[in-house]
């Protein structure tokens, strides 16, 4: 293929879109979330044809929303867990060796030994860090990759965080773990991919009713319904999945993250691991972005009622992710410090347990009455792997082609040409967006509007300050590509 062949914009999606209601598809996929481009890719790389649809954009829900970590899964250890958290270690290994080594680095995480911390969350977290090491080295993931765990000084432990609290800490324990470069570029990216090996990918087409051949759909931009006729359907919509399958019991959970200045914590180099508080199972993490960021979280709500389009943060739950940074730093960051906030919805399988943090984080592939195919659950980090259980059971149940799917080893395309602003690494200088950015979301990352630009190509829109600067240009040169390519 050339590398044309895996630009998405608006000319390629006019004219697959057209061909998407006059064939018949071997997998129709609902969902441009990760899951639903993982399964596009791994349909595509098995040699079937393949259309995505999603109603919004790529990325649009819970795949932006997330820690960026591509993890060895070192909390399910600590719940017990260990078939996911070995799961996760093989899939981190593949990510960061084979698939996407271009768009993650290894990520320093220090478990302070601060006087908020006591003595067992100490010795549990240092025993969890060590058992992952077990796993990764099970997983064939090299030290140069990911090196092992060690104990580290006070003197280190402010190096790499110089906001700590100096007085009482005695140290800590230093670990790596995968951190994506952004994840919904990981998203477009995999799609993009996918869109390589020849697949559809169609944003802004909304499902209606799926069958087991087809659906009915619309065309969000001009309003248009039709069919899309296909040998098999795979609804990979996340926590929007019930409302396509009434058979499935999804328990959304919202995670909360903030958004802090680099800067106010004097400009870490690794992330701070804090557990909460009696627990040695659930975490707040304090993670360096790139553009000068440092994103704190997450939380785990229960959420009931309808599904919003974009889940929002509560006070509480940023008051929550403040008090537990403060534990362990200096200086308290205080309300009018935090740039900005974000929130995704996990699509959790309801087990029945009494907290969302309890559910499990493995994935569930089914097959509905009306004979399509269903995938929930699972995490960013084991995309892939849902993705693969979720095109083999489409080929037993509608008796598709049988080939193995080739995405363990499959290497996802190059994210930026050489010297593009938004490529390079988490540590990059705060920038503004460019031609050059808009560009390129627009002309090869399927980007339509100025919101995608912002809030799922550069993710500008992190911070509103940021965005609102930025949005008047943004919305201009989109319009000015997107009339070049009409």
């Amino acid at each position: 293929m050339t590398p044309a062949s895996a630009a998405l914009n608006a000319a390629r999606r006019r004219s697959e879109l057209a061909l998407a209601s006059q064939d018949t598809t071997d997998v129709l996929v609902v969902g441009g979330g990760i899951t639903g481009v993982g399964v596009a890719l791994d349909a595509a790389s098995r040699g079937l044809t393949v259309t995505l649809i999603d109603a919004e954009d790529l990325a649009f829900g819970t795949s932006r929303f997330s820690s960026k970590l591509i993890h060895g899964g070192l909390r399910y250890l600590a719940t017990g867990d260990v078939a996911t958290a070995r799961e996760s270690a093989v899939e981190r290994h593949l990510l960061m060796t084979s698939i996407a080594p271009h768009l993650i680095r290894a990520l320093p995480q220090l478990l302070p030994f601060s006087p908020g911390i006591t003595m067992r969350q100490r010795t549990t977290g240092s025993i969890g860090m060590g058992l992952g090491d077990l796993l990764r080295i099970r997983a064939g993931t090299p030290r140069t990759v990911l090196p092992p765990p060690r104990f580290v000084s006070a003197r280190t432990a402010l190096r790499l965080f110089p906001a700590l609290e100096a007085r009482g800490l005695r140290g800590g324990v230093l670990s790596h773990d995968g951190q994506l470069v952004d994840d919904a570029r990981l998203v477009v990216t995999v799609a993009r991919t996918a869109a390589s090996l020849g697949a559809r990918v169609l944003t802004r087409v909304r499902a209606g009713e799926l069958r087991a051949d087809g659906a009915s759909v619309e065309d969000a931009l001009t309003g248009e319904r039709f069919d899309i006729r296909a040998r098999s359907v795979i609804n990979a919509t996340g926590v929007w999945a019930g409302t396509l399958d009434d058979s499935l019991s999804i328990r959304p959970s919202r995670g909360t993250h903030i958004v802090l200045d680099a800067a106010d914590l004097g400009d870490p180099t690794a992330a701070v691991t804090i557990p909460h508080v009696g627990s040695v199972s659930r975490f707040v993490f304090a993670l360096p972005q790139q553009h000068g960021r440092v994103i704190v979280g997450l939380t785990d709500e229960a959420t009931t009622g309808p599904v919003p389009s974009v889940a929002r943060p509560t006070d509480g739950e940023i008051d929550f992710l403040l008090a537990t940074l403060n534990r362990v730093v200096a200086t308290p960051i205080h309300r009018d410090q935090v740039r900005g906030s974000f929130a995704g919805l996990r699509p959790l399988v309801d087990s029945g347990t009494a907290s969302t943090a309890d559910v499990s984080r493995r994935h569930l592939v089914t097959v509905s009455e009306a004979g399509f195919v269903s995938v929930l659950g699972g995490k960013l980090t084991t995309y892939r792997r849902m993705a693969e259980d979720a095109v083999d059971v489409a080929i037993r149940a509608r008796r598709l082609p049988d080939a193995p799917s080739a995405t363990a080893r499959l290497r996802l395309v190059d994210v930026r040409p050489s010297g593009a602003s938004h490529g390079g690494s988490p540590d990059a200088e705060p920038i503004d967006l460019t031609r050059q950015d808009v560009d390129f979301a627009v002309r090869v990352e399927g980007a339509m509007t100025a919101d995608d630009v912002l809030d799922r190509r550069t993710r500008i829109g992190l911070v509103a300050d940021d965005r609102a600067r930025n949005l008047p240009m943004a919305e201009r040169l989109v319009a000015e590509i997107l009339a070049d390519l009409d």
